[in-house]
């Protein structure tokens, strides 16, 4: 049987969004900014997919979303917009964000960092998630963004981000928000909560790889991170990836359809996966699973080297992760573990499990089997693995 349980690193294509892109590759090709027939076709194709994108985040007319390869470039885009628009220009030279963002958001602040921008990450508490009292405190009169995620792409665990963005305009200081966990997972209404920016990528929602977006409130300013057109009203540079907007589109629309349905489904599957993790000895799973995205789960096994054990789920055709897909090639501890205070050894125990709509049951019980092996297998091999009741309640 082969598993897929790292639905937060990308997704299947669902079938019903392959098909809608099908004849934009082979059949209706042209370029949508062309005036003839070829051109013109394709162009009514992207502005019912440009408003699948309205409506499925709730946007504004007055509102831009300008289409991106990805929620990388997304992240990137913002940030170094707002240091060539509001710090260069401006007294302000300040920016937060967490200590458990994506690596395009820790990676670009450090980069801006050599620019002689200041960068506050902010800690987060035991359950994975900041204290907005602690993001109060640590804004400024030089304060030009936060830049906090709406979900965590390692534990599932959703930040309060409507409270965040209150902070922030009463600060009178621009909120980003990364929302590549949150898009297609859990609602999103950008006319109730007030964010200046939002980043989300397809791939995340059953759409297809190479495709994303920002959305930009009140259509304001911002500097292109790439020149050479007047492609997506001069924001964003290059000929458009018509099938992936049209793609992009309808995986958006697919995802909140049923949405309650869907999600309880996928809710009652993962609980059912984390309660026979939890019947073992020594584990530990950051956060409540009532306060997380319903398809995650980030479990902490003692003695147990995240690495191993994905290979020995590997071996019996399950897919998983041991934390962010962006930095998995490297045998590093997982960042949120030692964000929340975990002990070096346990900081690389831990082992990332996702679904979507698409998991079964007969894949959860077969996932729960080969997990229990792997775990008994490796645990005997450990040459530091003892038992120790509660060890999580006393370290963490």
């Amino acid at each position: 049987m082969r598993v897929y349980l790292d639905n937060n690193a990308t997704t299947i294509i669902d079938p019903k969004v392959f098909a809608k892109m099908k004849p934009y590759f082979i059949q209706e090709y042209g370029n949508p900014n062309s005036l003839h027939d070829f051109g013109t076709k394709t162009h009514v194709a992207l502005k019912k997919a440009m408003n699948q994108l309205y409506i499925g985040l709730n946007a504004d007319d007055k509102d831009d979303i300008v289409i991106t390869s990805c929620a990388t470039e997304s992240n990137n885009w913002i940030l170094k917009s707002i240091y060539y628009d509001h710090i260069l220009n401006c007294k302000k030279n300040h920016i937060i964000t967490t200590k458990v963002e994506h690596p395009s958001v820790i990676s670009t602040c450090k980069f801006l960092e050599t620019l002689g921008v200041e960068v506050t990450y902010l800690p987060v508490n035991k359950k994975g998630i900041i204290e907005t009292h602690v993001l109060e405190s640590h804004i400024t009169d030089k304060t030009a963004l936060v830049s906090i995620m709406w979900v965590n792409n390692q534990t599932g665990m959703i930040f309060p981000i409507k409270e965040i963005s209150q902070i922030c305009k009463k600060a009178n200081v621009l909120f980003h928000s990364d929302a590549v966990q949150a898009v297609g997972k859990i609602p999103i209404n950008l006319k109730e909560i007030d964010i200046d920016f939002l980043s989300f990528s397809a791939h995340k929602f059953h759409g297809p790889k190479g495709v994303g977006g920002l959305f930009i409130k009140n259509s304001q300013a911002l500097t292109p991170l790439l020149h050479g057109g007047e492609h997506m009203g001069g924001r964003r540079s290059g000929t458009l990836n018509v099938p992936g907007i049209i793609g992009m589109g309808e995986a958006l629309e697919l995802s909140i359809e049923n949405f309650n349905s869907k999600n309880s489904n996928i809710k009652k599957l993962r609980d059912t996966l984390e309660d026979e993790i939890l019947k073992l000895d020594d584990v530990f799973v950051v956060g409540d699973k009532n306060e997380r995205t319903p398809n995650t789960i980030l479990v902490s096994l003692k003695g147990v080297e995240g690495e191993a054990m994905i290979w020995d789920l590997n071996k019996n055709g399950i897919a998983a992760s041991t934390g962010s897909a962006c930095a998995s090639e490297f045998l590093e501890s997982n960042s949120v573990m030692d964000a929340i205070g975990a002990e070096k050894n346990l900081a690389h125990t831990a082992l990332r499990l996702s679904l979507s709509h698409f998991t079964t049951k007969e894949e959860i019980d077969y996932t729960v089997k080969k997990l229990n092996s792997a775990v008994k297998r490796l645990r005997a091999i450990s040459s530091t693995y003892s038992y120790a009741p509660n060890w999580h309640e006393s370290k963490l």
